[in-house]
């Protein structure tokens, strides 16, 4: 045997025991050569994301306690809590004072005592309220505080107050032990109800003034899918009392006729009178409606995963990839949001959050065509998904654990409820082959960091994405899913929507998305600047007799908030940015441009009277000066009052000066949903996508992805196979080891109701 020979046998061997030890290696926890872990970034933040982190389950208790312990009254366990009991309906982070943080966080200055934002339903007292305390300073309090009137500038009524479970469960148990027996025939005979076999669907909001708490209640088939069963029957409860005994029906509906109350509807239906339209019993999986598959699996969809492991990093609440950085945080009623979020260093945003998911519906029938759903006063944060491993998001993401205390004493864990993965788009994020003059390929993988959560708040499914791209554009995006809501089909249902199943009508409903984004481009102090483009008439400078037609750049400064405030189908200039006081190398005004993905339908008339609790989707976009005192563009409080509303958007906007302020951008997109049959089972996300991009606009000198390691470049006189001139030949080496896929697990099943 030659020395060759021998050579080739030893580096055959080498190489099969490379691809061992990456098998072995990447099944346990030590990093090896497959799995090769990104270089260090300095992080002097990485402690300081903190004073944004969600509280802990220590703190909660903690906080628990000390309100037990020092407001002189018992509080009951919400989970278990009457309409007159005392309880804590929440507990969330009593996010710092902006400048407070910032002279934390840039100026060396006092870390910002760590305070939480606690909620509480007061029933047991002469005059019913809710207040709202701030309890410090964590992790041991010993203070509270009572912030109610210098937020909201008076008390907050006690009928104001997001529904509680427990709340829809003793409804549930009034409709079962005392509403439905008063009809017997009707209801076995026409639902067939046997005491399980019913579901219900609460409308919103409650009335028809401030004070009421009259809440339509629609009947479903209890099975899967129940959102598109409609029974036809619709009760209205009359649930003000504090006093449950003296809960009521204020009107019954079935297949369009009214009833004072079921004893009337039980009379007309012995007697004959009513007009029976009877719904053939669907088996428990829902038939229609099932989500199961209809086909065996075939082939395996395409998997991603990272083959020198993670690029990015996420160390307590705090995120790095690339140039970016930022912290995150779950709010029990907005959901996902980031604050401190930096590129090359530089913060960009201080702080950009979800603020609002509004839908409004019409029908024929009345639970239908009176709601309006605010989906903060039920808690896009308090019903964020457990996440499922490689369809909720890749199956190698980073999976993180939320916390919170939410109609309970106790602190609730969301398993894997927030997803972080980077993400192969499948195109370039730029390119150019050539092949004039110089023959050579340049081009760059579109890789983009993404923080995902996922809210199902009753029917609909919420997709909230966070999206952060190489060359500095940052992108906030919804996508909807889950089922469409529907009223029972009768008379002239189809004014309203389209037929989904025989007795389904899929109800016509605008979706609205706020968000409140406050960017800090170059600093604190920013202006907004319009640019677009106009058409002028010019003659040729070298042939005079000859007119032609030029684009120019049109500019304006937008100096007040009357002006920044663009109405939502208004015409809007098509590059809109916040301009720094400060220039890039070309002399130009560095900026980052808000750019806007959206289809959304008509705002309620401002006529109505609870338009002003939704004011803020009058605007597209609305830049305001920013206040400590204008934290949200709505409130919890608004679903069940909206006729006074307890925080009012349109008040924001009051022609302040914008010119070299902090400012803060409210953006809204949304779409207009027409269920249609392809709804059926349920809705895609295909389609059903809107948010905002934040894109660099003469922020720096030249692209900053050029500076990214995953660029490729080649030449026609280069060896395109050698690894020094071209990544991609090494991929089949540098790919080669078999992932680590962690066995499939998931925590998520929780009955939320009953009837």
């Amino acid at each position: 045997m030659n020395m060759k020979t021998v050579l080739i046998l030893l580096g055959l061997a080498l190489a099969t025991i490379f691809a061992l030890l990456c098998v072995l290696l990447t099944r346990g926890k030590t990093p090896s050569p497959c799995q090769q872990l990104p270089p260090e970034q300095e992080d002097t933040e990485d402690g300081q994301s903190l004073v944004f982190a969600d509280l802990s389950p220590e703190e909660m208790s903690q906080v628990v306690r000390y309100l037990q312990g020092s407001l002189g009254v018992p509080l009951v366990d919400a989970s278990r809590a009457k309409p007159s009991d005392n309880c804590i309906a929440s507990l969330d982070l009593q996010v710092p004072a902006k400048a407070e943080a910032l002279r934390f966080l840039d100026g060396g200055g006092a870390r910002p005592p760590r305070e939480a934002l606690a909620v509480l339903y007061f029933g047991k007292q002469p005059e019913p309220n809710i207040t709202e305390y701030v309890v410090g300073p964590l992790p041991v309090p010993a203070y509270h505080r009572d912030v109610t009137v210098h937020k909201y500038g008076g008390k907050v009524p006690y009928h104001r107050r997001p529904t509680l479970a427990v709340e829809y469960k003793q409804i549930g148990g009034f409709l079962k032990s005392q509403v439905f027996p008063s009809a017997p025939a009707f209801m076995q005979q026409v639902m067939e109800y046997d005491g399980a076999n019913l579901a219900v669907m609460t409308a919103a909001p409650r009335g028809f003034q401030s004070g009421d708490r009259i809440t339509w209640f629609v009947l479903f088939q209890n099975v899967s899918g129940f959102f598109v069963h409609p029974m036809g029957l619709e009760v209205l409860v009359d649930h003000s009392s504090l006093d449950m005994s003296q809960w009521a029906v204020s009107r019954v509906f079935y297949n369009g006729q009214y009833y004072r109350d079921m004893a009337q509807l039980e009379s007309a239906y012995v007697q004959g009178r009513v007009s029976v339209e009877k719904v053939r019993k669907a088996p428990w999986d829902g038939d229609f409606s099932s989500m199961k598959p209809r086909v065996p699996p075939a082939a395996l969809f395409p998997l991603q995963y990272e083959p020198q492991g993670p690029r990015y990093s996420v160390r307590n609440n705090r995120v790095l990839f690339q140039g970016w950085s930022f912290a995150f945080g779950m709010s029990v009623s907005t959901g996902l949001r980031l604050f401190d979020v930096r590129h090359k260093g530089e913060r960009i945003a201080y702080e950009i959050s979800v603020q609002e998911a509004l839908s409004v519906y019409g029908s024929n029938c009345p639970g239908g065509m009176s709601t309006r759903y605010m989906d903060n006063s039920f808690g896009l944060g308090r019903y964020t998904s457990p996440l499922v491993r490689g369809v909720d998001c890749p199956y190698l993401a980073t999976y993180v654990d939320t916390h919170s205390v939410s109609q309970s004493l106790r602190p609730r864990k969301r398993k894997a409820s927030l997803c972080i993965f980077e993400q192969n788009l499948g195109s370039p994020l730029r390119r150019h082959y050539s092949n004039l003059q110089s023959l050579y390929y340049g081009g760059l993988v579109n890789s983009a960091l993404v923080i995902r959560s996922i809210a199902t708040v009753g029917n609909y499914d919420y997709v909230w994405d966070f999206i952060f791209y190489q060359n500095g554009a940052l992108e906030g995006k919804v996508q909807a899913t889950g089922y469409p809501s529907s009223s029972f089909l009768h008379g002239d249902g189809l004014r309203y929507g389209n037929r989904l199943w025989e007795h389904t009508l899929g109800t016509i409903h605008t979706h609205f998305i706020n968000y409140k984004v406050d960017l800090d481009v170059g600093g604190l102090k920013n202006s907004l600047v319009a640019q677009d483009m106009a058409f002028e008439v010019t003659r040729a400078p070298w042939s005079p007799e000859q007119q032609m037609e030029r684009p120019r750049l049109t500019r304006r400064v937008l100096d007040t908030e009357d002006q920044a405030a663009f109405r939502l189908h208004a015409k809007m200039p098509r590059y809109i940015f916040f301009a720094a006081d400060s220039e890039n190398k070309w002399g130009h005004q560095r900026g980052y441009r808000i750019q806007i993905t959206s289809f959304a339908g008509d705002h309620i008339p401002e006529s109505s009277s609870m338009e002003r609790a939704i004011s803020w989707a009058r605007y597209q976009l609305a830049v305001t000066k920013r206040k400590e005192e204008e934290p949200t563009s709505t409130s919890i409080y608004n679903q069940n009052d909206p006729w006074t509303p307890t925080v009012a958007f349109a008040d924001f906007i009051n022609n302040e000066t914008i010119t070299n302020e902090d400012l803060v951008a409210w953006i809204t997109a949304g779409f207009l949903h027409i269920p249609h049959s392809e709804d059926i089972p349920n809705t895609v996300t295909v389609g059903n996508s809107v948010g905002f991009l934040l894109r660099p606009y003469n922020y720096y000198d030249l692209d900053p992805s050029i500076y990214s390691h995953d660029g490729v470049f080649f030449t026609s006189e280069q060896d395109l196979k050698a690894c020094e001139t071209n990544p991609l030949a090494c991929l089949p080496k540098t790919a080669s080891c078999v992932p680590n896929f962690p066995p499939f697990t998931y925590d998520g099943f929780q009955n939320m109701s009953r009837l």
